[in-house]
């Protein structure tokens, strides 16, 4: 990367993480690691950080493990968590366990020492948490596709997602619309730049992986289950009213008798 690419989408890459990362965020990944610098830019209401490597045995070097912890220590805040594991494959992260991921111009390193930096997307959105952040700052267009357009029109965890896509076009209205990964993506254009970037912030959707038919069945049965509630709310406060009122009754029969 050019000198002048990597001084603007360092800047923006900390602004993001600084502003996007919720403050009830705890647990934070980064789609790999090249050094420490990401432990300084997140808030300090992180907990755990946990890393990722873009090399294709999946482990970090002895110089980015110091830096890591020299930035930690000198953070006094997250507890890093070095775990040796290639960025396209957290097989060390429990699906739904993490509130932000982080993804600064990793993708294009991923490329070139031969990990697939689509299934590094598909694998933030299994183990975000729903409604998890995935944050990013990366190369505009990889190979002539574009990152954004992945992370936006992504829908399955599947690696033959592809496949299912044309077969899903060839059987017309058969296989039913799945619902995005990440919903509500914001994002901007890295300017004063040489190599195009583009920055953002994707939600993981609270329907992730489910079908049109599923996710209207899930809302339909939490809708069901919240006017039950409600029903069993009124029938207490009615009992609780007419609990007061029989009391009220005994004292004034118990007050006449007195008297």
């Amino acid at each position: 990367m050019d000198l002048v690419t990597y001084l603007r989408t360092e800047w923006v890459s900390a602004a993001l993480c600084t502003n996007q990362t919720p403050r009830s965020a705890d647990v934070c990944l980064q789609l790999g690691t090249q050094d420490g610098r990401a432990v300084l830019f997140v808030p300090r209401t992180i907990r755990e950080f946990i890393t990722s490597s873009t090399e294709a045995d999946g482990s970090l070097s002895p110089s980015i493990k110091r830096q890591l912890k020299q930035q930690a220590e000198r953070r006094s805040s997250a507890v890093v968590k070095d775990l040796d594991q290639r960025a396209d494959d957290l097989k060390l992260v429990d699906d739904e366990s993490v509130d932000v991921v982080i993804s600064l111009q990793a993708a294009a390193v991923m490329q070139e020492n031969g990990l697939d930096w689509k299934r590094s997307v598909r694998e933030a959105a299994r183990v975000l948490k729903p409604g998890g952040r995935l944050l990013f700052v990366e190369q505009t267009e990889l190979n002539g596709e574009s990152y954004l357009e992945y992370v936006m029109n992504l829908s399955s965890l599947s690696d033959e997602e592809e496949n299912d896509d044309d077969e899903s076009n060839d059987k017309g209205n058969e296989a039913e619309e799945m619902i995005p990964l990440y919903e509500d993506v914001g994002y901007d254009d890295v300017d004063l730049v040489i190599t195009p970037h583009v920055a953002g912030v994707a939600l993981k959707s609270l329907d992730a992986g489910m079908t049109m038919t599923e996710a209207e069945a899930k809302r339909a049965a939490k809708a069901k289950q919240e006017e039950e509630e409600k029903l069993a709310e009124v029938a207490l406060q009615a009992f609780e009213g007419g609990l007061k009122k029989r009391k009220r009754k005994t004292k004034k029969k118990e007050e006449e008798a007195k008297a």
